[in-house]
């Protein structure tokens, strides 16, 4: 009897747990190398989520191209067919919202979201930074740190607040520039980095072992 009731226990929990799966949603601009990175990890491992949508203000959008041969749904929005950036960001959140995400990953999308947005989604919204923040904030984080020569720089990847690559940081790794580096060879090290750690940030989010505490964010691996 008590063997079948744990059987019973484990069952109930396997279909809570596939219940309460996370639905992803990508929003990309360009390539989505990192788009693609979190597709491939989430095939080979458990990561208690699905990307379910991808989304993109470029119609020329290699992510576009990316979720149709995944058989992930995707969606472009060109701001140009909007007489505001405010209609164009309803639009957006009203989608989003249809589409029941849990978690939106910003992976090289190159609009600021607005405060409305972000405040309809807050901790649900990540981003990944060519940098150690705080340092070399902005567009140009690779280039930012190699210009200015210094030694150590690295990948963020961070909860998105209202203020621009500030949010509560999840994880982060150094890259070394050495001094035979060119701007090309660092690119490719910070985006191998990129490709290694925003998966795992999203695994973290989507099993529920972040907890924020201020600026902090703790992680508790469940194994």
């Amino acid at each position: 009897m008590k063997n079948n009731s744990l059987n019973k226990v484990s069952q109930n929990e396997v279909k809570k747990n596939e219940a309460h799966r996370k639905r992803i949603a990508i929003f990309a601009s360009g390539n989505g190398s990192n788009l693609q990175a979190i597709l491939d990890y989430s095939l080979k491992n458990d990561i208690n989520g699905d990307v379910v949508f991808v989304f993109s203000n470029n119609p020329d959008a290699y992510a576009l191209i990316r979720a149709k041969n995944a058989n992930v749904k995707n969606f472009c929005l060109d701001l140009k067919n909007f007489s505001s950036r405010q209609l164009y960001d309803m639009e957006i959140l009203k989608i989003v919202k249809s589409e029941n995400i849990d978690l939106i990953c910003l992976a090289g999308y190159m609009l600021i979201l607005s405060s409305d947005f972000i405040n309809e989604y807050q901790y649900k919204i990540l981003n990944i930074h060519p940098s150690l923040l705080p340092s070399f904030k902005g567009t140009h984080g690779i280039k930012d740190a190699f210009e200015y020569g210094v030694k150590v720089t690295g990948v963020t990847v961070h909860f998105v607040d209202n203020e621009l690559d500030h949010g509560p940081i999840i994880l982060q790794e150094p890259v070394k520039i050495n001094d035979k580096d060119s701007l090309e060879q660092l690119e490719e090290k910070i985006h191998k980095v990129e490709h290694k750690i925003y998966p795992l940030a999203v695994k973290y989010f989507c099993k529920d072992e972040l907890k924020i505490i201020g600026r902090k964010v703790i992680i508790n691996e469940r194994g």
